[in-house]
């Protein structure tokens, strides 16, 4: 364990470095769970996200000898931004891996923070391919390497977080649910609540595309999967640190996977109602209280780390598609009209309801002189409509097909 003296240390080392974020009282989400929410803002540090903290501390700990070798870390934008701070502060050269598919704008914020003192290298597909990369590099250069969570000196910066959030609320924390990738963060928060407020439980949220924690309980050790769905990018790893494992497994008493379109869904009422851009990891905590029994949370005080808000603004429209699918508004159907006066008039007037909007009409082939197969999404006003819309569909004889993000076919025309 990391104990409460190691990471009051880090506290007195981050204390001029990084904002102590607000601890907000959310009405609406309390009103909505009948008990007392808070969100521990680290979507406000300033580089958007709590990683700043285990990032400087642990390069802060370097000799001057090792500051003459440079860093080395990889990261899918949240990590990397606070290592690009740190060496920008340290005045320390740093390499800097991320993957392709990394969105612009967390790149662009890296180069920012780091001012000239560091290299960026787009490597890989995602984090495991970067990291990979970033771990030749090091070994090559002899330089030293921060990794994002399974490191000491790492989890007890983000330990710090814990120890914020205790020192408002002292022993009323009945709850803290956190964002869960690599395990850095929740391995932080545990170490600090579990000498200091035993009762307190920890609930873990991850991704459903990328459930390394729930994998490596189930086997009892840590697991590497097999491939993970990046939409939740600041969480979705194939492997949840050594470190992080050992402390979550004794302190985690929670581990809850939350599907992507949950995430999404949250994402958008925390920006619409709360006026808080969270980026998917950052909204991963809050979106995991849907997925919990309301009973085990009702008339409890329960903080919810915002862990970043990176987002950008060129992703809204996957968020928007992905939260309507999975709150069953939105529906893809391929149509064979027969190519003859009066079939569209026939789909408009016998198939969709009156609060029925078609979103996309496209025609697929168009040199066949029989039948014109087109692709057609409609949103429902209530996902109450669908049995409705399906039946009259079946009553109207037109030939269809739904297709689904479970067929092939999706990926290549959604």
């Amino acid at each position: 364990m990391i104990t409460p003296e190691q990471i009051d240390k880090a506290a007195t080392v981050l204390k001029d470095i990084v904002e102590h974020t607000p601890l907000q009282f959310n009405k609406r989400l309390s009103k909505k769970y009948n008990a007392k929410i808070y969100m521990k803002r680290e979507d406000l540090q300033i580089v958007r996200s709590f990683k700043i903290r285990g990032a400087y501390y642990k390069i802060s700990l370097l000799t001057d000898e090792q500051k003459k070798q440079g860093v080395v870390c990889a990261s899918a934008g949240n990590h990397s931004q606070g290592v690009a701070f740190a060496c920008n502060n340290l005045k320390i050269h740093g390499t800097i891996f991320m993957p392709v598919v990394t969105p612009k704008q967390k790149v662009n914020k890296v180069k920012l923070h780091g001012d000239g003192y560091v290299t960026i290298k787009l490597v890989g597909n995602n984090f495991d391919e970067a990291f990979d990369a970033s771990q030749k590099y090091c070994n090559k250069k002899n330089a030293i390497y921060v990794h994002p969570f399974d490191d000491e000196e790492v989890i007890t910066g983000q330990a710090t977080v814990g120890k914020e959030i205790y020192e408002e609320l002292k022993n009323k924390i009945d709850m803290v649910v956190t964002c869960e990738g690599g395990g850095g963060l929740t391995a932080g928060i545990c170490s600090y609540l579990a000498a200091v407020s035993p009762d307190t439980q920890i609930i873990a949220c991850e991704p459903a595309g990328a459930a390394g924690l729930v994998t490596s309980r189930k086997a009892g050790h840590p697991v590497v999967l097999d491939a993970v769905d990046t939409f939740v990018d600041g969480a979705a790893v194939k492997s949840v640190g050594a470190l992080p494992y050992k402390i979550m497994e004794k302190h985690v008493q929670q581990v809850v996977s939350v599907p992507e379109g949950q995430v999404a869904t949250t994402m958008i009422e925390l920006y619409q109602y709360d006026g808080i851009i969270a980026e998917p990891a950052g909204a991963l905590a809050i979106a995991g209280l849907e997925m919990m029994e309301k009973k085990d949370l009702e008339g409890k005080t329960i903080v919810c780390t915002i862990s970043g808000g990176n987002n950008d603004i060129l992703r809204y429209p996957e968020v928007m598609e992905r939260s309507l699918i999975y709150q069953g508004l939105k529906h893809y159907f391929i149509i064979e009209f027969t190519q003859k006066p009066g079939q569209l008039m026939k789909f408009l007037q016998e198939v969709l309801g009156p609060h029925d909007d078609i979103v996309l009409f496209e025609y697929m082939k168009k040199n066949n002189k029989e039948k014109g197969p087109a692709l057609v999404g409609v949103e429902l006003a209530d996902k109450k409509d669908y049995d409705m819309l399906v039946k009259r569909f079946e009553d109207s004889g037109l030939e269809h097909k739904e297709i689904t993000a479970n067929d092939m076919i999706y990926r290549y025309l959604i």
